[in-house]
């Protein structure tokens, strides 16, 4: 049976009563396939009430967009990550370019550079291209984008600042670096992205970057299936855990989880403007 993370003792905010935006899911990961159709149906009476499923290769881009079809509170961002460069060609490009006017494509992603499994300068070189390629066709259809960035601090920044991606609005997802840079993607219009990473033990640096940074640039965000949130941890995510990652925030911050679960939906409202 699935948990009711609403029906705790420790909860006083019954059901129904607030909306979650989830703003980063794999809901077409093999994971879920035991019981997919039964945990998305458990969703919205939940309270989850928005979900952005995120591709990572050409395979998921279009299992992504079976999902937006046969849920009406899925949304879609079609993408390839650095570390499935290997998809990018110009037929899979154009493929991305004429999907992208679907009406529940909600955003390019998740796109970037990940340095920390490929080490090739090649590789590097082939992902740093399609980064900005992908850039500018959110660009060119006015959409934002979720970038994925891992051991790559300063060529994501300077590719980023380079191609004047402050003009391309996005989300910074499963943020792992300092408050500073943090702060620097804020300046640049950015949102950061938070997940259950945020409640474990020894996320200092991330803690820290939720403590400074404004509520209206956070982002609530599973990853799911991965880096499930404590008490969870080592579990298959789900957005049900999003209440733990949103009181994380709310104690750090020192205000409360609703006003933390408000801001967020707020923010990915604006963020995400083609879901309704």
């Amino acid at each position: 049976m699935l948990n009711n993370v609403y029906d705790t003792e420790d909860n006083a905010v019954g059901r129904r009563q607030r909306e979650i935006f989830e703003s980063h899911a794999h809901y077409d990961d093999k994971q879920f396939d035991p019981d997919r159709e039964e945990l998305l149906s458990s969703m919205e009476e939940n309270g989850i009430c928005r979900i952005i499923n995120v591709s990572s290769d050409f395979a998921s881009c279009k299992r992504t967009l079976e999902l937006t079809e046969r849920r009406p509170f899925i949304y879609g961002a079609l993408g390839i990550h650095p570390s499935d460069i290997a998809d990018m060609d110009e037929e899979a490009y154009e493929w991305l370019r004429s999907s992208a006017v679907l009406p529940k494509v909600a955003a390019i992603g998740e796109i970037g550079l990940d340095y920390y499994w490929e080490k090739n300068p090649d590789v590097q070189s082939r992902q740093r291209y399609w980064f900005c390629r992908q850039l500018e066709l959110a660009r060119e259809y006015s959409l934002p984008v979720i970038i994925h960035s891992r051991d790559a601090a300063d060529d994501t920044l300077k590719l980023m600042k380079g191609i004047h991606a402050e003009q391309i609005p996005g989300v910074v997802h499963c943020f792992s670096y300092s408050p500073e840079l943090a702060e620097e993607y804020v300046k640049m219009g950015y949102y950061i992205g938070i997940g259950g990473v945020v409640t474990f033990k020894n996320s200092r640096k991330l803690k820290e970057t939720v403590k400074r940074i404004p509520l209206e640039r956070i982002l609530l965000e599973t990853d799911c299936p991965y880096l499930s949130p404590e008490p969870n941890r080592g579990k298959r995510n789900s957005s049900l855990n999003l209440p733990y990652i949103a009181r994380e925030i709310a104690r750090l911050r020192g205000i409360s989880e609703e006003e933390v679960i408000e801001a967020a939906y707020g923010n990915a409202y604006r963020l995400f403007r083609k879901v309704k």
